[in-house]
């Protein structure tokens, strides 16, 4: 029986449901994903039909690449192979994804790349760029917690959950472009955290669930606080190295040159596109910078002013 849900405003339609994710009734069925095998045609490549085109800098826990691109059948697809031997396969039009795996690795260990790197790269061939974040309602408005990976963003937006703000997306941050606007469309009522960032906001490792055996990320339910209906962006914070300083945790104004690197940095699957993608992510993100205000933020190294942060932050906001 096919399963239906909505994802960064995509329409999906799936033969197995995505944990963490709702069903829902949809307009149209824009991405079709098949769990637990791959194209049929996809058994008779051969090695001179995978082009690679690229490897991850960051090593898995053997030491090989955490993740490998290919290129398949001149560019009509792509395939993403994790360390883990994961698999996907995504069309190039971002219509469809085949994505198998093999034990003791699950469902849920599968998803947690489906609905980051993957569904960020499937936006991204759509025509959508997306900005690697977490994204909070603040009244009719969304604001952006941006940032390299362990800097915090999901423990912040989690912060901001747990103070009754309403979680737009987590991970993936679509800037869906309307002109006079961008856009942040709703991803799925969840927060995946590692265990200190659990510990730091709740007292205890066990206090959530774990997403999965094979990981130690843990699960937070936002059914109650999920915003299911796009946001206009107004406003990116950059989440930047943590410090001991007695100012931090602290809020400064990026100018447009720092604020486009910054997105620039933040940007998914920057390394699998072609000149065409570069140039339209490169004016889209131009366009941001001159119309959304940007912040720099600096958290404590103390784990528990997390609290002060999001009252800097909210701060801010209030006052731009």
């Amino acid at each position: 029986m096919d399963y239906r849900c909505s994802i960064y405003g995509l329409g999906i339609v799936t033969n197995r449901i995505i944990p963490g994710v709702p069903a829902s009734t949809i307009a149209s069925e824009d991405l079709r994903i098949s769990f637990g095998s791959l194209p049929a045609w996809h058994h008779e490549l051969n090695t001179a039909q995978a082009e690679t085109c690229y490897v991850a800098d960051y090593k898995s826990e053997c030491g090989e690449p955490a993740l490998r691109v290919f290129r398949l059948l001149e560019g009509k697809y792509f395939r993403f192979d994790y360390a883990d031997q994961t698999q996907f396969v995504i069309d190039r039009s971002g219509s469809e994804v085949w994505a198998e795996w093999s034990a003791p690795l699950t469902l849920e260990d599968t998803a947690t790349y489906l609905l980051g790197p993957v569904l960020g790269f499937v936006m991204l061939l759509r025509g959508i760029v997306c900005l690697h974040a977490s994204a909070i309602a603040i009244g009719n408005e969304a604001i952006a917690l941006a940032g390299p990976a362990g800097s915090g963003k999901s423990t912040t937006a989690a912060a901001f959950a747990e103070r009754g703000y309403r979680v737009l997306a987590e991970d993936v941050v679509t800037l869906d472009d309307r002109q006079d606007h961008f856009l942040v469309r709703p991803g799925y009522p969840c927060i995946r955290l590692w265990p200190p960032a659990v510990r730091a906001l709740y007292g205890s490792e066990t206090h959530l669930p774990k997403l999965t055996p094979n990981w130690d990320k843990c699960y937070l339910d936002l059914s109650e606080r999920f915003q299911g209906q796009p946001l206009p962006l107004a406003a990116i914070y950059h989440l930047g190295e943590r410090h001991h300083d007695a100012r931090a945790p602290y809020v400064e104004t990026l100018d447009r040159s720092g604020g486009l690197i910054a997105l620039v940095a933040n940007t998914y699957a920057t390394k699998l596109m072609d000149k065409q993608m570069r140039a339209s992510e490169f004016e889209l993100l131009t366009r941001v910078v001159g119309s959304v205000p940007l912040r720099r933020v600096t958290p404590h190294a103390d784990p528990a002013r997390i609290s002060d942060l999001c009252d800097r932050i909210l701060s801010d906001f209030k006052r731009s």
